[in-house]
């Protein structure tokens, strides 16, 4: 999964705080939320956990994508989370 452009949520435990980035490598840049490499709102709040994330072929779809979610209401940020990892699994053991 290197280099390859990918929207992801980050939670701050189950129902928590949320956070959703985008990156061209998921893997990385997960790695630097987990071990508060940046700075800002992730660092602040403990968001670590990865609990979605969806790839994209390109960057612009996953820029307009991360646009989209931001978007949206919280419930529906959730519904979405909970369709793909209904119990909020931290699911950066699965990638790294």
């Amino acid at each position: 999964m290197d280099k390859q452009p990918a929207v992801y949520i980050l939670a701050s435990g189950y129902n928590g705080t949320l956070y959703i980035g985008v990156t061209s490598n998921l893997i990385q840049r997960i790695w630097q939320h987990k071990n508060d490499l940046v700075e800002g709102f992730t660092e602040k709040y403990g968001v670590h956990s990865l609990v979605y994330y969806e790839v994209h072929e390109q960057m612009l779809a996953a820029i307009e994508r991360e646009k989209q979610l931001k978007k949206w209401n919280r419930q529906w940020k959730i519904d979405l989370i909970e369709k793909m990892n209904p119990a909020w699994k931290d699911l950066w053991e699965e990638l790294a």
